[in-house]
C-alpha cells in the first residue's frame, strides 16, 4: 500500500490510473479509523480497481471552541487497519500542501447546511465543501464513499458535485453501529464509560421513532416530542437539535408525507454526537 503526501504526487498517481483504464474510488476521512470506515472501504472495493482514502484533519470544518487540537490521530494504526481491507493508497498531507500561504477560496452551499448542525457549527460545512471539492480534484475519483451518519453532511455533498457538474458519483452508505447499537464514531473514545447509557438514548429515540411512524404517527411535533422526553430523562445529556426534516431539501416538515429524516445531536457529557434515520428505512438497533 502506497502512503502519497504531495498534492502534485496524488494527482500524477491518479492520473496514470484513470489513463490506464482504472475506476478509482475514494474515501475521505480524518483518520482514526473504526469499523464504520473500514466498511466504507470495503464497498469501495467493491466499486473500483483502486481505493483509495484520503486521512487528513481538516482544521476550516472546525469552530474555534470545538476539538481539532484534540481530535484523535495513530496514522500507524490507521495504515494497518487500511491494508487489512485492501486499500491501496493512503493519501495524507499536511496543512501546507491542503492550504498553503495565501489560501483564500473556499465553497459554499447554501440551503441543506442552513438547518441541523449548520445552526450551531456556523462555518462547518464551508469547511467540509471546501476540502472535499479540493481532495475530489486532487485523486479523481470515479465515485466516492461516504457514511450516512452524518446525513447533512452527505446531503451537502452530493448537492455540491450535483452543482458544480463533478463526474463524479456519490454513494451512501447506512450508518455502522456498536454491539449496543451507538453509532460508530471517532468521538466516542471521548465517552466516559458512566456516560455511555446516556450516550444510548439517541439510537434508541430513532428505534422509538421509528416504531411510531410504523404504526401510523405522521406528526411530527408529536414523534419530537417523545424523543426529546426519552433523551431528556437520562444524566448527562444536552440536546442540542431533534429535528425532523424532508430528506433532500433538509427543511423541517411538519407532517411525513414524503421520504423524511429524522435527525438529532446530543452533546453527552463533554461529547457531541450525532445520529438519524430516514423513516420507512431499515434500522437495525
Amino acid at each position: 500500500m502506497k502512503v502519497i503526501s504531495s498534492v502534485k504526487k496524488m494527482q500524477s498517481f491518479s492520473g496514470e490510473l484513470r489513463d490506464s483504464g482504472k475506476r478509482i474510488a475514494f474515501v475521505p476521512t480524518m483518520g482514526y479509523f473504526h469499523e464504520g470506515h473500514l466498511q466504507l472501504m470495503k464497498e469501495a472495493r467493491k466499486m473500483a480497481d483502486s481505493v483509495i482514502t484520503s486521512i487528513y484533519v481538516n482544521p476550516t470544518q472546525f469552530g474555534p471552541k470545538e476539538d481539532f487540537s484534540k481530535y484523535p490521530r495513530d496514522f500507524e494504526r490507521d495504515h494497518q487497519m487500511a491494508e487489512s481491507v485492501g486499500v491501496d493508497v493512503i493519501f495524507y498531507p499536511t496543512d501546507k500542501e491542503m492550504y498553503p500561504a495565501g489560501y483564500q477560496t473556499y465553497v459554499d452551499v447554501e440551503k441543506v447546511t442552513q438547518n441541523l448542525c449548520g445552526l450551531s457549527r456556523p462555518g462547518h460545512f464551508r469547511g467540509v465543501t471546501t476540502v472535499c471539492c479540493k481532495l475530489f480534484n486532487i485523486v479523481k475519483p470515479h465515485v466516492a464513499v461516504f457514511g450516512k451518519k452524518d446525513f447533512q453532511q452527505y446531503v451537502t455533498i452530493r448537492r455540491m458535485v450535483e452543482d458544480l457538474n463533478m463526474d463524479l458519483e456519490i454513494v451512501g452508505v447506512l450508518t455502522i453501529r456498536e454491539a449496543d447499537g451507538l453509532a460508530m464514531s471517532s468521538r466516542n473514545k471521548y465517552l466516559q464509560k458512566i456516560e455511555r447509557p446516556s450516550a444510548l438514548t439517541l439510537s434508541k429515540a430513532l428505534k422509538l421513532a421509528q416504531k411510531l411512524y410504523a404504526g401510523g404517527e405522521r406528526n411530527a411535533s408529536v414523534i419530537i416530542s417523545k424523543a426529546e422526553k426519552l433523551i431528556a430523562k437520562s444524566p448527562y445529556t444536552l440536546i442540542d437539535y431533534i429535528k425532523i426534516c424532508d430528506a433532500e431539501t433538509l427543511k423541517d416538515v411538519d407532517t411525513i408525507r414524503r421520504p423524511a429524516v429524522m435527525a438529532l445531536a446530543v452533546k453527552v457529557g463533554a461529547t457531541r454526537l450525532i445520529d438519524n434515520h430516514v423513516f420507512g428505512e431499515k434500522l437495525e438497533i
